[in-house]
């Protein structure tokens, strides 16, 4: 059946404009000013004075934590909370259990996913010292990309940002889009030591910027880049989370175009180091929340593009989990049903536009990966949209939280706009509060070459 939104306020391609969206076998049929049906026509007619039409939003680094870690989220219970905060695609982590270093592992994750998830899907290959063959054989047009996120490089400790030798040889053999976690192993080692011979086991969470310093940042960073340079392959960098990095990255060219791209996470953009006081371990992630000039810095570097765009890092773990001492506590935790909130709360400051927003969280994800038919609202591309009320506004509170670990570092924060409805592939996933239990999501496909 046809549907037709009426009267949207459609926010898209760096644009406001009030139009009727005709979706038509998963996909945008029509856009205009007014659109008519013969009354013979079969359609459901949804009124939208007053909202915003949003693309769907996509986030390019989750951890749902399916297989091995489903106690703390699984594709089905995080894919519904994600496409109540307006999220319709997501890219996954190969930190599962087992690791997804193997093909045959990877097409595991895509077949739980083709029976459980609301949401479009990816997920990314991982690699370690041990798989660099197999993770060289995967398909750059149905696989979002090659990661170590979230994996150690060997047994004892590491992620690939410490390992220039064996980026040299990754760099010069792959050809599709590698992302990488990007912090130095051994200062943050270094700082440890000094941190418990002040403290013991008893360091407070407030430290933890501190050990996971700035010149831990910027120092792997660097590294990684000027070893990228030289080979011009397609590089990632998940969470950005200095101003330092942020500024060794070039704005001259628009997103399709760059070789090398960089995000910033929502919880780097919301909260800075004061916020360790008040919410302690549940605001712990690695790389660490800084200072306040970092969380002003990586929006001023959204606006000028030289961070392209806005992921989550969901990474949810039990509040039992989140509640044990520093060294004990898991990083991590969750965002996806937030973080389009988040980033609304930022526009009501005036620091962002509803365009810039759309951009970064939709446009740019699709540009960067070269995600097919998604990412805008045009005519032709896949029905992925959010439908907000920018003026309802609601409290986070446990009874509301979709997530299945059932907190949120947002938890008693109220958001001023309200989103009232999810179309994946044109069909209603979420509805006034109501995620509808279907598997409407699908593999999503990339460009060959990136």
């Amino acid at each position: 059946m046809k549907k037709i939104i009426r009267n949207a306020l459609v926010v898209n391609e760096g644009k406001k404009i009030y139009a009727d969206v005709l979706i038509s076998n998963q996909r945008i049929e029509k856009i205009d000013s007014l659109i008519s049906l013969s009354h013979k026509s079969n359609y459901t007619e949804i009124n939208a004075e007053g909202l915003c039409l949003f693309p769907g939003i996509i986030d390019d680094q989750v951890h749902f934590r399916d297989p091995g870690l489903t106690h703390k989220g699984s594709i089905y219970s995080e894919s519904r909370a994600a496409v109540a905060g307006g999220i319709t695609s997501f890219m996954d982590m190969p930190n599962t259990i087992p690791n997804t270093l193997t093909q045959e592992l990877l097409e595991e994750k895509y077949e739980i996913a083709s029976r459980s998830s609301v949401a479009n899907y990816s997920f990314f290959m991982g690699i370690n010292q041990n798989n660099l063959e197999e993770a060289l054989k995967t398909n750059t047009e149905n696989v979002c990309g090659i990661t170590d996120d979230g994996l150690y490089f060997n047994n004892d400790d590491g992620i690939l940002a410490n390992y220039p030798d064996f980026l040299e040889i990754l760099f010069s053999k792959t050809n599709t889009l590698v992302a990488l976690h990007s912090e130095d192993d051994q200062i943050i080692k270094n700082n440890i030591i000094q941190f418990k011979k002040q403290y013991g086991q008893n360091v407070p969470v407030s430290c933890h910027p501190i050990i996971r310093s700035h010149e831990a940042c910027v120092k792997a960073t660097e590294r990684v880049l000027n070893i990228a340079k030289k080979h011009n392959n397609r590089l990632h960098f998940f969470h950005i989370s200095t101003l330092e990095e942020a500024n060794l990255f070039e704005n001259t060219l628009p997103v399709n175009q760059k070789r090398i791209t960089a995000e910033a996470c929502i919880h780097h953009l919301c909260f800075s180091d004061k916020d360790y006081e008040k919410l302690g371990n549940k605001i712990k992630w690695n790389p660490a929340i800084k200072s306040e000039k970092d969380k002003d810095g990586l929006l001023q570097s959204l606006l000028d593009n030289r961070i392209d765009f806005i992921a989550t890092d969901h990474a949810p773990h039990t509040i039992e989990e989140k509640n044990k001492t520093y060294f004990n506590a898991m990083s991590g935790g969750p965002l996806v049903q937030h973080a389009l909130y988040a980033m609304l709360d930022i526009f009501f400051q005036g620091k962002i536009s509803l365009e810039k927003i759309a951009e970064k969280m939709s446009h740019h994800v699709a540009d960067a990966y070269r995600i097919i038919d998604r990412g805008y609202i045009r005519e032709g591309y896949y029905a992925d949209l959010v439908l907000i009320d920018l003026n309802k506004s609601w409290i986070v509170k446990p009874q509301n939280i979709l997530y299945k670990c059932k907190w949120s570092p947002f938890e008693n924060h109220k958001f001023q706009s309200t989103i009232i409805k999810t179309f994946v592939n044109g069909n209603l996933v979420y509805d006034n509060g109501i995620s509808e239990n279907v598997n409407n999501g699908m593999r999503l496909q990339f460009s060959k070459y990136r």
